[in-house]
């Protein structure tokens, strides 16, 4: 691929607010800046627990209606077991344990690696709006809260790209 078609620009859009789709926006974003490219995160509907100071250190793993989830061993994970008391909070804990086994950093940290490298973290006004939150209930760093239409706007250009994570 030559210079001129190569990525320089990657928008983000997480959604939802589950720890493993949370670390995937966060991880692409991550990436993104370690190769040098322009990097922006926009938070949306319960993907704003992942910059919302009170819900940021509790997200969690879905365990209902999760057709990806497995038991140890490779079998399937009954959806009906999710519905039992601690079991959401337990597969939690055991993917974190996991996680920083491998030493991905916990979500704070890997905002902060984010937004050192250069990429930018925003927030979606709407769903602001819907939750009742304010910019002060988001995390320090958060550049900015914008519509739909201004973050398009801010992420289109020549060789860039928008992903929903």
């Amino acid at each position: 691929m030559s210079d001129n078609n190569k990525l320089k620009k990657v928008s983000i859009i997480c959604s939802k607010g589950n720890l493993e789709d949370v670390y995937a926006a966060l991880v692409m974003a991550n990436g993104a800046v370690m190769e040098g490219m322009e990097a922006k995160l926009f938070f949306t509907f319960f993907g704003l627990d992942a910059i919302t100071k009170k819900r940021m250190k509790k997200l969690h793993t879905a365990t209902v209606g999760n057709p990806a989830m497995r038991m140890p061993g490779g079998l399937p994970f009954p959806t009906l077991l999710g519905t039992i008391p601690g079991v959401e909070a337990g597969v939690s804990a055991m993917m974190r344990k996991q996680m920083d086994d491998l030493d991905i950093p916990p979500v704070v940290e890997f905002l902060e690696m984010i937004t050192a490298g250069g990429g930018e973290i925003f927030a979606c006004k709407l769903a602001m709006d819907m939750f009742k939150l304010k910019k002060e209930d988001l995390w320090d760093d958060v550049s900015a809260v914008l519509t739909v239409g201004e973050f398009y706007e801010m992420s289109g250009g020549e060789n860039s790209q928008i992903i929903f994570a």
